[in-house]
């Protein structure tokens, strides 16, 4: 019995970057606080250009708040997605290619709390959010944003969702 040849890892990347894009573009407020993704295998970290409009406290200068949490929402709602995307294009069950134009089913927020821990500078913003339990009905996200060292970072966040149903 002969196994197909594996797919070359370019078509791979491409597909998995596609069905990655696809998500994200289902949600125009991504795109306009410019909020991107870096994927490195099912890793992703979330990336907020630095932009004046973003400016809270021009005093300071300091990140304004809400933009701060809705970029920890953000992540932790692209963060949920994208492994239940990963999970099905790796078990064979999801074609990527049929995600597109088609908007994908997004965790629903039930709460989340955000720790400001110090001022957000006037410089890109970096997330990564850890999924602690994300079941059928119901996850769990911790996220962590920081700016120039990871070790340090500017604001945290802990939020409860509700998954998307099978019957959509």
């Amino acid at each position: 019995m002969s196994r197909p040849p594996p797919e070359p890892v370019q078509v791979v990347k491409q597909r998995r970057d596609a069905a990655l894009s696809t998500l994200v573009a289902a949600v125009p407020y991504i795109g306009f606080l410019g909020v991107g993704f870096d994927r490195r295998g099912d890793e992703l970290t979330a990336i907020l250009p630095f932009s004046d409009r973003l400016i809270g406290n021009p005093a300071l200068p300091a990140l304004h708040g809400g933009a701060t949490a809705a970029f920890l929402e953000i992540t932790a709602i692209v963060e949920l997605a994208w492994a239940q995307l990963w999970e099905e294009m790796e078990a064979g069950r999801l074609d990527p290619g049929t995600l597109s134009g088609r908007i994908p089913l997004l965790p629903k927020t039930i709460d989340l709390t955000v720790d400001y821990l110090r001022a957000g500078l006037p410089r890109d913003a970096y997330a990564r959010a850890h999924i602690t339990r994300s079941g059928r009905r119901y996850a769990s996200v911790r996220v962590e944003a920081w700016q120039d060292n990871r070790a340090r970072p500017f604001a945290q966040a802990s939020g409860h969702f509700l998954m998307p149903g099978e019957e959509g």
